[in-house]
């Protein structure tokens, strides 16, 4: 059974820069589109970036721009989140998502609509 599986998370300082990961295991998957979310404690889980997959296009919320950048490597089925100059407010678990069938962009921020999901990773940012 295909899963997805993150990487890259950890504890850094403020400022610094961190790569997250996800890639497929127990499979190959084609992906119409993938995405991030993060969740921190307390909080509601929150929508960071998506892509589509054949395209390319990046789809992230207006409070995203511009630090968070989402893409990916065809060749290696992974999607990558490069996350740049990392605030405390960014400390959560960061889960990636799978769609394997048409995803409209209306949906691309709706955690529901993807079909796969990964366990998460932990970021951490200390001030």
């Amino acid at each position: 059974q295909v899963q997805l599986v993150e990487s890259g998370g950890g504890l850094v300082q403020t400022g610094d820069s961190l790569r997250l990961s996800c890639a497929a295991s127990g499979g190959t998957k084609r992906w119409y589109a993938m995405g991030w979310f993060r969740q921190a404690p307390g909080k509601e889980r929150e929508f960071v970036a998506a892509i589509n997959w054949s395209g390319g296009s990046a789809y992230y919320p207006d409070s995203g721009k511009g630090r968070f950048t989402i893409s990916r490597d065809n060749a290696k089925n992974t999607v990558y989140l490069q996350m740049n100059s990392l605030k405390p407010e960014d400390t959560a678990v960061y889960y990636c998502t799978g769609r394997s069938y048409t995803l409209y962009s209306s949906n691309w921020s709706n955690w529901s609509a993807y079909d796969y999901r990964g366990q998460g990773t932990q970021v951490t940012v200390s001030s």
